[in-house]
């Protein structure tokens, strides 16, 4: 996967006026509101919502919003000019106060409700009222979609005040985990991998808010004290939220019966994710089955595609249910997410995640939440249809496929023609024994070293004459394959466009939203710069900064190796 091409779309949007007249809500244009909602978008207490695909609802304005960033690379892929950032009435639409909205923009925006379910199994002990009507967008408030460059783009705040799924909480976010999220969403697009996309990033510069956090040198699992941390709007751009968990809504809607229109409802929402989704792959005259059956089959390839990508990059989700899965196939809310940097299959940042979503375990929950989308989605063909079997026949493929898939991604980090089986599995044994560093170790095998002695640039633990000589015969193994494959120069050019050479760092993150937290934000637009070009060779001061093995001090350190989603 190469560095994506950014469009040089020549910016044509200059002022919030002409920003306006690029709406167009096919969302709330095409589905039903909650028969139950208020028409001006003052629902912001905590309730069950029966029905409906969306609760109109208005932000919550931040007090003395100040901007903190935005992402010039994706403006210039919009259309946007940079100084939009920056114009007042801009910068009070997306800091939460809505006021400035005028036609055809509306004054309000809207949350959907979606269902939880953990590996396969459905939740509803998360909804206050104990039976998944609560349970949806609780700080996440969608307030503009629209069309630029041809393309659908709908814009979500996250942090924008409670709505009627908050179940009792504030709705808001914290300028820490707005940061992580902000920074974290462009870096995953300069790797190449599928994510929705950060606009802009503000913050109060009055108000803040209690959250449990870790105390300075902290080695507790859980945060040990309660920390007064500004709150922030950071905006997220994706095709569309629409997630396996709300496809999976109405599905038990429908297999309950809950109201006349729940099946409706269900076939309504799909036709939805078809439109904005898979519009340009699925052919509009095929039969209705037909089209679900090619929605799941691409759902299916997206979703593999997804997970062995975050394989190739070491990340790792943290908790992947299926709410927090994108039916469009990319990656979705940016809470307890991580990078993996000393090599561990089990690895989890999230103290809430446990092993089911360790960072080799991702594929096995993917299925989890395909099979929930293949089940929903199953309610909309009859038992009778011909189409049910070829339905049938893409779920029952997904395992082959994903490992498949899984083989090609370690075979491609390698250089190698295909899948190697004792030259993957020794080099894994190795990276386990002598604890090495993913991001590191990998890069510099992309130089095709004829010595191990760069390769020690990722090592955390201490090395043996033995172990040095395991390695070296590994690598002359390797190396002869290689060979034997194809010319070094070339193939070494194409392993440094899938082992990117900068990695995301806790360690480095920290301190960049600690200075934010005080009002500078030069160390946020740095990372931004950074981890905007992951695969290139940089300064030697960035080198020097940003290549390098995690201090001892941060190993087990709350809030770096480990932290709770408290944001």
């Amino acid at each position: 996967m190469s560095h994506p091409s950014q469009l040089s779309a020549e910016p044509r949007v200059t002022t919030f006026d002409e920003f306006v007249q690029l709406a167009d809500y096919s969302l709330m244009d095409n589905l039903n509101a909650d028969p139950d909602a208020t028409e001006d978008g003052d629902d912001r207490r905590a309730r069950q919502v029966f029905s409906g695909h969306f609760v109109p609802v208005k932000p919550t304005p931040l007090t003395e919003p100040e901007y903190v960033a935005h992402s010039s690379t994706f403006f210039k892929e919009l259309g946007l000019s940079d100084e939009l950032a920056f114009d007042e009435k801009f910068r009070q639409v997306f800091s939460g106060d809505i006021a400035p909205a005028h036609e055809p923009m509306r004054p309000y925006g809207w949350a959907t409700g979606y269902a939880l379910s953990i590996y396969g199994t459905e939740y509803i002990q998360q909804c206050p009222f104990g039976t998944g009507n609560g349970y949806g967008d609780g700080r996440a408030i969608s307030i503009f979609e629209g069309v630029f460059n041809g393309e659908r783009w709908e814009m979500q705040l996250k942090g924008g005040g409670p709505t009627p799924y908050c179940r009792g909480a504030d709705g808001r976010a914290v300028l820490r985990s707005s940061v992580r999220e902000f920074l974290a969403q462009e870096y995953m697009h300069a790797l190449g991998v599928p994510t929705s996309r950060s606009l802009t990033l503000y913050v109060s510069k009055s108000d803040t808010i209690k959250r449990p956090w870790y105390s300075e040198d902290s080695y507790s699992y859980e945060p040990d004290v309660l920390v007064d941390n500004p709150i922030a709007i950071s905006t997220r751009v994706a095709p569309s939220f629409l997630r396996v968990g709300q496809i999976e809504l109405f599905a038990r809607r429908a297999r309950s019966n809950a109201h006349p229109k729940a099946l409706e409802e269900l076939r309504m929402i799909v036709s939805h994710l078809i439109e904005r989704e898979y519009s340009s792959e699925i052919d509009q005259n095929l039969a209705f089955t037909d089209q679900l059956v090619e929605l799941l089959r691409l759902f299916r390839q997206r979703l593999i595609s997804l997970v062995t990508n975050w394989l190739r990059v070491g990340y790792c989700q943290g908790n992947f249910n299926s709410d927090n899965c994108a039916a469009g196939g990319f990656t979705l809310d940016y809470g307890p997410f991580g990078f993996c940097e000393n090599f561990d299959p089990q690895f989890q940042p999230w103290t809430g995640g446990g092993e089911k979503f360790a960072f080799f375990n991702q594929p096995t929950a993917a299925e989890a939440n395909f099979h929930m989308f293949w089940q929903s989605v199953r309610l909309l063909i009859a038992e009778k249809d011909a189409a049910l079997e070829r339905f049938d026949q893409v779920r029952r493929g997904f395992a082959e496929v994903m490992q498949g898939q899984i083989l090609t991604v370690w075979a491609t980090k390698l250089g190698l023609v295909e899948y190697h089986q004792s030259t993957v599995k020794t080099l894994m044994e190795l990276m386990l024994e002598t604890e090495v560093d993913f991001t590191i170790l990998f890069r510099e095998l992309s130089h095709i070293p004829e010595d191990i002695a760069p390769l020690k640039k990722s090592f955390y633990g201490n090395t043996s004459p033995q172990l040095d000589g395991q390695w070296q015969a590994w690598l002359d193994g390797w190396r002869d394959r290689l060979i034997n494959e194809g010319d070094l120069a070339e193939i070494s050019a194409k392993m440094k466009q899938v082992n990117p050479k900068y990695a995301w760092r806790e360690w480095l993150i920290v301190p960049a939203y600690e200075q934010a937290m005080q009002g500078d934000y030069s160390l946020v637009k740095e990372l931004q710069e950074v981890l905007s070009h992951p695969y290139d060779e940089q300064s030697q001061a960035v080198e020097d900064k940003y290549y390098r093995l995690r201090p001892a001090e941060f190993f087990n350190t709350g809030g770096v190796s480990h932290y709770s989603c408290s944001s």
